[in-house]
């Protein structure tokens, strides 16, 4: 996933997963397990609490990782009429993510996403697309030399949790007046109910994407 010599722009949102995900990296860096240039990039927005910036920087120096932020209107460039959502604030910050990226020359951009995550965007893209994707652990760009990347796509979020809490990260979760019950909070609990929390039952469902009957599938 990571290559020797790669650079790294890690997404630090403040979020546990991200914070989990680069305090592990530079760990395998520290160790020698891991041959790669780390930073970390944190896209600030309008209604971003300045102590989350200094709580960060913090983090990251503590880690030996970097750390850039870059101020991002995400409430400003909202169009007439429309209204702030978390989808809106994911869209944003990736696409600064990917443009820092491409300025920069990074050779990839980690992303702290991990197995609920992505079957979370399988039931979703199912229920709402009719289609049979989610996201994948590494995409490569055909018109750019960039990877985004998830190290932790195998990693389940109870886990990332347990380990957040542990370290003291878990606080680090967003509590702007816009994270309300969005569409993948009710498909989370869904997967939840589907699997009854089972680590074996998750993993199956990952594993059927690479085991396509089409025998036994409509045309």
């Amino acid at each position: 996933m990571i290559r020797s010599g790669d650079r790294v722009l890690i997404g630090a949102s403040g979020g546990k997963d991200s914070a989990v995900m680069a305090r592990d990296l530079a760990l395998k860096k520290r160790h020698g397990r891991l041959d790669a240039e780390l930073v970390g990039l944190h896209i600030r927005n309008d209604f971003s609490p300045n102590a989350l910036s200094r709580r960060l920087e913090d983090e990251f120096a503590e880690w030996g990782i970097p750390l850039v932020t870059v101020d991002v209107a995400v409430e400003g460039r909202l169009k007439p009429g429309r209204k702030m959502n978390c989808y809106w604030c994911s869209t944003q910050r990736r696409t600064e993510l990917i443009r820092y990226a491409m300025a920069e020359g990074f050779s990839a951009v980690a992303l702290g996403h991990h197995l609920d995550d992505a079957l979370e965007t399988l039931f979703m893209n199912m229920m709402r697309k009719g289609e049979l994707s989610t996201m994948p652990p590494v995409v490569s760009y055909r018109k750019y030399p960039l990877r985004v990347i998830r190290p932790l796509y195998l990693v389940e979020e109870r886990q990332v949790v347990e380990l957040a809490e542990a370290l003291g990260l878990a606080s680090a979760t967003c509590s702007c007046g816009y994270n309300d019950r969005s569409e993948r909070d009710r498909v989370r609990d869904r997967v939840e109910a589907l699997t009854g929390g089972s680590s074996r039952a998750k993993r199956n469902l990952l594993e059927s994407l690479r085991h396509v009957n089409a025998e036994y599938l409509p045309s």
